[in-house]
């Protein structure tokens, strides 16, 4: 099971994450949101880490990886982890 960390810092991180996990956060969300990463379960719905912490659903780390590559080559410069993981909050609210 992921460990728990705030979401300014899952987004930091990125890289690390297997594409195939998926992150739960607890709402409402924002870059010090409390986080983890983990797979679905293979019946769906949540994890029961994420169930027992009362976080929700956020979006797959797939998803974020592509949002991220694409909106990073769209920007001017290097944005940093809390700029990036405030575009993917309002991403995930609004887009997803």
């Amino acid at each position: 099971m992921g460990q728990a960390m705030r979401l300014v810092d899952v987004i930091d991180k990125l890289p690390e994450f297997d594409s195939e996990d998926t992150i739960y956060a607890l709402e409402p969300w924002t870059v010090e949101s409390e986080a983890i990463v983990t797979r679905e379960p293979a019946h769906g719905g949540l994890p029961q880490e994420a169930l027992h912490a009362g976080m929700k659903y956020f979006l797959e780390i797939s998803i974020t990886k592509d949002f991220v590559s694409d909106w990073g080559t769209s920007s001017d410069g290097q944005p940093d982890a809390w700029t990036v993981c405030q575009r993917v909050i309002e991403y995930a609210i609004n887009d997803a």
